[in-house]
């Protein structure tokens, strides 16, 4: 897992597959996975859970060490705020977390207000601007 994503490890990515609504959340956390396919929905081995992932074109290469793709993997932990909004991150994102609305493949996605806990204001709302942090 690398919390480091540059865009040329998302360069092959196709498609960014979601397992749960992301517009109720948010951040998601987002890390670059050594996983055995390029499609395929990977195995989940942390706390929390996984809330999508996405998958690779066909010209992917495999790692020539390992046999692994590098990924990425969306998800969050028990203590996140979509499940604790008192908690730990009711004012502030873990250092992997991006907000989901402004993911896309081949896009590493960023903060933003909501992302930070502080919601955007009416007038950023109105125009539809988000302020990476």
């Amino acid at each position: 897992m690398s919390s480091l994503i540059s865009e040329n490890d998302l360069k092959h990515e196709a498609e960014l597959v979601w397992l749960e609504d992301t517009s109720c959340l948010d951040y998601v956390r987002q890390s670059l996975d050594r996983l055995p396919t390029r499609t395929s929905k990977p195995a989940y081995h942390r706390d929390g859970r996984m809330v999508g992932y996405a998958t690779l074109a066909n010209d992917a290469k495999a790692s020539r060490a390992s046999g692994t793709f590098r990924r990425r993997v969306f998800w969050l932990l028990p203590h996140d705020r979509d499940t604790e909004p008192d908690g730990l991150y009711a004012s502030s994102a873990p250092a992997e977390a991006v907000d989901p609305v402004t993911l896309q493949p081949r896009t590493k996605g960023r903060k933003t207000e909501c992302s930070e806990g502080g919601p955007p204001s009416s007038a950023m709302r109105e125009l539809g601007i988000t302020l990476p942090l």
